[in-house]
């Protein structure tokens, strides 16, 4: 099938030639030293593709928020053993990414060596999407791949700029994010479900408004149900919920209604007076008999089953976003049951899986079931931003 955008495979021979790799080496550190190397991992394929290609590596990312000041503290230079020890390789670290300081230290590599440039966020221009600085930055290299998926929605010199100003490619971790979206929302196998959860109604508007009219089921967790429950006329005592927003809960209602996509909200929850790890207090119920000193904490068993049920009937999932208070027991039972429910309908073969957002790895990790999934996008806003039906700078500079 003939993708929207050029991959590696369309870039002929690169050998000897430079080519400017955009990866996401935004990595947690502790003393000096990486604690998850999780993105390193995942940019190794491109870059080890590339090296064995022929080509000189010149490995572009941003690190910390500098605010286009150069910082000590917040150099790749700290990446660069990490890098080196997960790639089995020798990566140099060239302590600029535009200018003569970065054409010095490319002009003594050699086909096949790997280079990490200084922060591109140490240049002002950087966020600003600075012409100059893309042309000082594509002055460097021959060929342009951006592998950095959760960068994409940022239109930065390094991450959009450059695929104007020279041939652009998707790297393997990008072009394996786009294939999963795609076959998510863009082209997705119907019938459809998607999970959305999280506390607050505010701040997925846009999400749920576009999903609405894109999928058959709509799964609502979280603080968010709240919200549509109360828009119901459910009294939810003292649960996160944002009242203000009933009105604009009952359109999406509405909305959905007309497009023929079924909003499930939960008929039986799981209540406590307090918000803490098994409280005394905890207790399932109908969601119509909340007292008024309890809040809702997660979805119940009867529903749970119920979604489960939902999903059998669907082809495709896409997920963002917990169920209920994940992080306490017992308030992670839902989240946990549905994950599971969903892994093994993708293990069989009949159902197509996609989630992204940091509480939704972090919970189906906790679940155990992360491995299952047919994709986990560990990109966080860009997902969030697709999820919305944005158009994300990144990407649609690398379409054909």
């Amino acid at each position: 099938m003939t993708k929207p955008f050029k991959t590696l495979d369309d870039m002929g021979d690169i050998a000897g030639k430079a080519v400017l790799v955009r990866e996401d080496l935004n990595v947690p550190m502790k003393d000096g030293s990486v604690t998850d190397d999780n993105r390193l991992r995942a940019a190794m394929p491109t870059i080890l593709e590339l090296a064995d290609r022929g080509a000189k590596v010149l490995i572009l990312a941003h690190f910390g928020r500098p605010k286009g000041q150069k910082s000590p503290d917040m150099s790749l230079s700290l990446v660069t053993r990490a890098l080196t020890h997960v790639l089995g390789r020798d990566v140099q670290f060239i302590p600029d990414c535009q200018g003569q300081a970065a054409a010095d230290g490319i002009a003594v590599m050699r086909g096949g060596d790997i280079a990490i440039l200084e922060n591109t966020r140490f240049h002002a221009g950087e966020e600003k999407n600075d012409p100059a600085l893309v042309d000082a930055m594509a002055a460097l290299a021959d060929f342009y791949v951006n592998d950095a998926f959760s960068a994409a929605h940022r239109a930065h010199a390094s991450t959009e700029g450059l695929a104007h100003k020279l041939p652009a490619f998707a790297g393997r971790s990008m072009e394996k994010e786009l294939d999963a979206l795609q076959a998510a929302l863009g082209e997705p196998v119907k019938p459809v479900a998607a999970v959305v959860g999280g506390a607050k109604v505010s701040s997925k508007l846009d999400v749920l408004n576009n999903l609405v009219t894109k999928v058959d089921h709509l799964i609502i967790g979280g603080g968010m149900a709240n919200t549509f429950l109360a828009a119901r006329g459910v009294d939810v005592g003292k649960s996160l919920c944002e009242h203000d927003l009933a009105e604009t809960a009952e359109k999406i209602m509405d909305t959905a209604e007309k497009s023929g996509c079924i909003i499930h909200l939960p008929y039986d929850v799981v209540v406590s007076k307090e918000f803490a790890a098994n409280p005394p207090s905890v207790r399932t119920c109908n969601v119509h008999e909340v007292a008024a000193d309890e809040m809702i904490l997660d979805v119940g068993p009867a529903a749970v089953e119920a979604l489960g049920d939902a999903l059998k009937t669907c082809r495709t999932l896409v997920w963002n976003g917990p169920l209920g208070a994940f992080e306490m027991a017992p308030f992670d039972t839902a989240t946990v049951a549905l994950a599971k429910t969903a892994a093994a309908l993708t293990r069989d073969g009949s159902l197509t899986s996609v989630a992204g957002g940091g509480d939704t790895v972090a919970a189906l990790n906790h679940a155990g079931v992360a491995a299952d999934f047919s994709f986990v996008s560990t990109a966080g806003g860009a997902f969030l931003e697709w999820m919305e039906g944005k158009d994300l700078p990144g990407v649609k500079a690398l379409m054909n």
